[in-house]
């Protein structure tokens, strides 16, 4: 793809270290490492899962988990923002050949992601902001945002320093079909994906402002 092969780390790992021993802490939590800042998120509830679910399936219609890519929940990528930093997208579409750019910690190279997506929960201001910068320094292609907390679904592409030179916007009943790039054509319907990601009553996010 489009990234340089990222540099295998050497040396002592001390946040890693940390954030392997947090997730060992809280099961079910996600823990990644964006800007050598150690990042926790609380477990996903049912819309979240949901809509991990319904998105998965335009991109399996399409033929991309096959030889050529995969589609794949919660695969951790190396990022170039920091000696330790890693993150895990809720879904990623690689190439086939990912597992040949094992870096560390479970984390592979960010030259084969050809999307990242992102179902946002209690930290959503970490989907929108932090993670942006980081994908895009990570020249990953594509960067999709179903936002729970505004009710409308990001698409980004075009990676530059520390953003993306493309950010749409897209809301209750459009179509938006991705960049041909990932590998097909996949197009979602943004009000079943809002729909499904809808949250539910008593959750964590909730309670944001």
């Amino acid at each position: 793809m489009s990234a340089a092969p990222a540099e295998r780390p050497q040396g002592e790992r001390p946040l890693i270290d940390m954030a392997n021993r947090l997730m060992e802490q809280n099961p079910g939590a996600r823990v990644e490492i964006i800007g050598s800042q150690i990042l926790v998120s609380p477990p996903a509830d049912g819309a979240h899962a949901e809509a991990l679910t319904d998105l998965m399936i335009p991109f399996l219609a399409v033929g991309l988990h096959g030889q050529e890519s995969r589609v794949l929940q919660a695969i951790g990528i190396w990022l170039p923002s920091g000696r330790e930093d890693y993150a895990i997208p809720d879904l990623s579409v690689v190439d086939a050949d990912y597992e040949d750019h094992l870096v560390e910690n479970n984390s592979y190279d960010p030259v084969a992601f050809r999307l990242v997506l992102e179902v946002t929960s209690s930290n959503y201001r970490t989907d929108l902001r932090d993670k942006v910068a980081a994908y895009a320094d990570a020249k990953v292609p594509v960067y999709v945002v179903v936002d729970r907390k505004h009710y409308r679904l990001h698409v980004l592409t075009d990676p530059v320093a520390d953003g993306y030179g493309s950010h749409r916007i897209h809301a209750p009943g459009e179509l938006v079909t991705l960049p041909e790039s990932i590998g097909a054509k996949v197009t979602l319907d943004v009000e079943a994906v809002l729909a499904a990601a809808r949250r539910t009553p008593g959750s964590e996010e909730n309670d944001l402002a």
